[in-house]
């Protein structure tokens, strides 16, 4: 849950996966300016969204839908920003004991 004193730049420094406009994202960056890449695949179509620093920065999170709504030049998208659950392989830890 993103706290409602977060960032947008703070929250995308700190998630896994990044949903946009409902679909998965398989890559998103920051570039060395803080411009925010965004690349996914709709189907077979391939799909780049890119936002200024003061697009990031203007983005104003949606507590009631837990995402983000930023307005790009393509206009306003709605973004969801996610933390990948990661495990440990508990058979090794079996075989120590």
């Amino acid at each position: 849950m993103t706290a409602v004193t977060d960032t947008l730049l703070n929250t995308l420094e700190h998630c896994d996966m990044v949903e946009i406009d409902g679909l998965h994202a398989f890559e998103f960056a920051l570039d060395e300016f803080d411009n925010l890449h965004i690349e996914c695949m709709d189907g077979r179509a391939a799909k780049h969204w890119e936002f200024t620093p003061a697009q990031v920065q203007a983005a104003t999170f949606d507590p009631t839908l837990q995402s983000w709504v930023i307005t790009g030049d393509s206009g306003e998208h709605r973004l969801v920003c996610l933390t990948a659950i990661g495990g440990h392989d508990d058979d090794d830890e079996l075989e120590d004991a």
